[in-house]
């Protein structure tokens, strides 16, 4: 796999500090049952990197040392961590808010029996990816056979009370475009969603977020192999908005890898680039217990240019309106 990396750096993107920290992005491994082309962190079946029990009681110290308020969940696939139940449970005891950044296919797996209302018995929060709302075009991005089984999951949800008014249980669908564009406006597409949706399978969900396909690890390679780096660069470079600054996830979340280890972001996890608190570049998560980020400076590259291109992006999809 073609490493764009030493294409990021240097880079003039305007430095940014942290605000206070809200979210706690964990990443439990990238173990999955897909393997995605615009995937930034290279996960599939195959990879064997699982967080351990260790670490997720030091996850779960530092949600009740600092109080933080979300606890967001991703991979990989989270749930194929054998562990992923236990965190859950601790988190929710703790009255922190938990995500869970589900590919919808799992929920069909036949290991997985009663995830879904397992998730639905602890409220957890829905994060579901469904690049198109399109057959063709979900099968061209995630294989053969996705498209279907994420509708016979979304539909499993939502007789559960997912994205139901007044049932208290959120449900949220992820765009991302197909290729190398930036995503059209959230509020827009968004109705298109429902709309499809709805009268094609009756599914109903609560928020559509868009996400800028990031230009590293898998979906970079190919945008190397194709000649298309710079023209995306440049892409990103060119629709930059200097507001969008002001919501960047980085600012109120921290990435945590499978090892324990922190990040400002998941895309600088992925590209290596460790949040820069201890002298040693490597902060551990039972670092962060007796230490403070506010104020902190963030690590920055030119993929950063991804999250305030046109409407911004974030995990909490789009920054601008």
């Amino acid at each position: 796999m073609l490493d764009t990396t030493p294409f990021l750096l240097p880079t003039d993107f305007p430095p940014i500090q942290r605000g206070k920290l809200e979210t706690l992005q964990v990443n439990l491994g990238y173990l999955c049952n897909q393997q995605c082309n615009h995937c930034h962190v290279n996960a599939g079946p195959k990879r064997t990197e699982l967080m351990d029990r260790e670490t997720i009681d030091q996850v779960l110290a530092l949600l009740s040392e600092k109080k933080v308020a979300n606890l967001d969940l991703t991979g990989g696939a989270p749930e194929l961590n054998p562990l992923f139940r236990y965190l859950v449970r601790e988190a929710v005891g703790r009255g922190v808010r938990v995500m869970d950044r589900c590919n919808l296919t799992v929920l069909e797996e036949p290991d997985q029996k009663g995830l879904a209302e397992f998730l639905a018995a602890q409220g957890v929060e829905v994060v579901a990816s469904l690049p198109c709302y399109l057959k063709e075009n979900v099968d061209r991005q995630r294989g053969k056979g996705v498209y279907e089984s994420s509708i016979a999951a979304l539909q499993r949800l939502n007789r559960l009370g997912y994205g139901q008014p007044g049932s208290g249980l959120l449900l949220s669908l992820v765009y991302n475009p197909q290729g190398a564009d930036l995503p059209p406006a959230q509020q827009a597409l968004e109705v298109d969603y429902k709309r499809q949706l709805w009268e094609e399978h009756g599914i109903c969900f609560n928020n559509l977020l868009t996400i800028t396909n990031m230009p590293i690890s898998r979906f970079g390679s190919v945008l190397l192999s194709r000649g298309e780096f710079e023209p995306y660069m440049q892409l990103l470079k060119d629709s930059y908005r200097e507001d969008n600054l002001a919501t960047v996830m980085c600012r109120s979340l921290v990435s945590v890898d499978w090892r324990g280890y922190l990040y400002d972001c998941d895309f600088n996890q992925m590209l290596n680039m460790p949040l820069g608190l201890q002298s040693n570049g490597r902060t551990h998560v039972s670092d962060l217990i007796r230490a403070e980020l506010e104020g902190q400076a963030i690590t920055i590259g030119e993929h950063c240019y991804g999250c305030t291109a046109g409407n911004g992006s974030s995990c909490g999809g789009a920054l601008s309106i």
